[in-house]
Formats: structure tokens, sequence, C-alpha cells
């Protein structure tokens, strides 16, 4: 779960890094951990909806969109 003090911390990081002083390696190897666990909890909020998305038919039938092939 993303929390909205670890968005805060990610979009501090990425502050810092354009200012000419940049990031530590120590500080660059945090961006990174936070990222894939911000990325993580994006695809993951994306499948929850897409697994519970319905097609609707013109005959007004209703199918689950499944998992391509």
């Amino acid at each position: 779960m993303i929390t909205d003090e670890k968005i805060a911390r990610i979009n501090a990081l990425a502050q810092k890094s354009r200012t000419p002083e940049g990031l530590t390696e120590a500080e660059k190897a945090e961006q990174a951990v936070l990222r894939r666990e911000y990325v993580d909890a994006v695809k993951a909020s994306l499948q929850g909806h897409l697994d519970h998305t319905v097609i609707l038919g013109p005959d007004g039938t209703k199918r689950k969109l499944g998992k391509k092939e």
C-alpha cells in the first residue's frame, strides 16, 4: 500500500534530483525502492479494476473481461 507520506517522499526526492547537488547514492536507492512500490501499487489497482470489468454484448449478455492469451 502506497501512503501519502511515501508519495510525498517520492516527490521530494524527484525535486531534489533536479537540483545541482543531486541525490546521494542512498537517496537514489531509496527513490528506486519507492518508485517500484508505487508502480506495483498502480498495477495492482488497475488489475483490480480490470478483474471487475464486464463486457455487455449487443444482445444484453454480460461476460467478464478475460485475460489476453
